[in-house]
């Protein structure tokens, strides 16, 4: 069977070849339309969605369990395991092959199989259980040390384990879930405190995998075990509240400044699809303990950006473009640092990389706490605008893919309008 990264691969669906989801990619998600409202799950391919729903309910897609892909989530697939993930991926791809006549020349079921994007509504597509957010770009780490702490020194920790938080999965939303301004407590340089809405909001641009095999409690996973409980992966913003954030953080850590949402990508692009973007990630000095150590092609080579459509302008507005690649700890180290004491990881829960900064510079940053300085300059965006922190209205877009000759495998948007703050709330 052909291999579904084959560059040469071409499919019966037209797609443009600066589309994001080409033949190589199939992302998973969860859809509904107007004609159907029931959610479920798909893949895209160009322009279109192909509905695996019905490709199971008429025996072109076979699992162990029945109806799988007309449930609302992607969980009880993640839940049967990467060669059943593999499997189906190679029949979609096949099924959308160019040469392929089964679905190419079936009127009737290219018609009720294929939904046009413009047609239909992106769903949540898993169950989040658990959330953890690390901190694994050393320029974003550095970064924050200048601005918060006045120097370039970084806690010894950082370089001997991926360092993370436990977010709330609770609260974690679909992109294009507009984001209302969050209450919270803030105290101000003369001692006193105010309750308030934040005026600090800010945008984090993140990597995150989604998990597909569980371990089992107290059944920590390798290195080498890692991939293997590896779905896909996500785009994801952590929305901050950075002034509440300072004022909360220590001794115990962030709460309420960024558990009021998070959103992620709604395609979820197999780990599998990415394989030919590995790469070699930084030099680890020193060397981690054996039980991170890792060689090879452990990065992801994909390029990511943030952008900011701001209410009055019709074109995003460019903020940063960073590289995955040069992320510290790579997400088997995280994984497998995260399951080193025991811990359980469940289909659907969420690891992700933290802000993912390129180095200092304008453009560099992938959060307005790096960019401004923590509010004291202008983040110039162009047109006249310019940006300290989010304002109400603004859009926040997230975008990245990886690129090969003659294609991308894209991640598609993570997105979110700023809505203002409750007013009624005071406490």
């Amino acid at each position: 069977m052909a291999n579904p990264n084959d560059p040469a691969l071409k499919s019966f669906v037209e797609t443009d070849p600066a589309s994001h989801f080409p033949i190589q990619n199939l992302p998973f998600g969860i859809f509904s339309t107007d004609h159907n409202p029931l959610p479920r799950a798909g893949v895209a391919i160009g322009d279109m969605v192909l509905d695996l729903s019905v490709l199971e309910s008429q025996g072109y897609l076979t699992l162990d369990r029945p109806d799988v892909f007309s449930e609302p989530t992607l969980n009880t697939f993640l839940a049967c395991g990467r060669d059943e993930w593999r499997r189906i991926r190679q029949d979609i791809s096949r099924l959308l092959r160019h040469d392929n006549p089964t679905l190419r020349d079936n009127d009737a079921l290219r018609a009720e199989a294929l939904v046009p994007t413009a047609q239909m509504r992106m769903h949540l597509p898993v169950v989040v259980g658990g959330f953890s957010d690390y901190l694994c770009s050393l320029a974003h780490t550095r970064n924050c040390a200048r601005i918060l702490g006045g120097g370039d020194e970084i806690h010894p920790n950082w370089h001997h384990m991926p360092l993370a938080y436990n977010g709330r999965a609770s609260s974690v939303t679909v992109g294009g879930t507009p984001v209302k301004r969050p209450w919270g407590q803030t105290r101000h340089e003369d001692g006193t405190t105010e309750f308030s809405p934040t005026k600090c909001l800010d945008f984090e641009l993140e990597f995150a995998i989604v998990i597909g095999s569980p371990n089992g409690l107290g059944r920590p996973l390798t290195v080498a075990d890692a991939p293997s409980h590896i779905f896909g992966v996500v785009l994801l913003n952590d929305w901050s509240a950075r002034d509440v954030q300072y004022w909360e953080m220590k001794p115990q850590g962030v709460f309420d400044s960024k558990n009021f949402m998070t959103s992620i990508s709604p395609w979820i692009v197999a780990w599998d699809a990415l394989e030919p973007f590995r790469t070699e990630g930084p030099k680890q000095d020193p060397a981690p303990l054996p039980y991170l150590s890792e060689t090879g092609k452990s990065h992801i080579d994909a390029t990511v950006q943030a952008l900011i459509r701001p209410q009055s302008a019709d074109l995003p507005l460019l903020v940063c473009q960073s590289y995955t690649r040069e992320l510290y700890w790579s997400f088997a180290q995280q994984l497998v640092h995260q399951t080193s004491a025991g811990c359980n990881v469940m289909p659907g829960d969420l690891i992700a990389s933290g802000t993912v900064s390129t180095g200092s510079a304008p453009g560099e940053m992938g959060c307005l706490l790096e960019a401004s300085y923590d509010g004291s300059k202008p983040v110039i965006l162009g047109q006249g605008t310019e940006r300290l922190y989010l304002e109400d209205g603004d859009e926040v877009i997230l975008t990245g893919w990886c690129e090969a000759s003659g294609y991308r495998v894209g991640f598609g948007q993570c997105s979110g309008v700023v809505l203002p703050a409750d007013t009624a709330w005071a406490g």
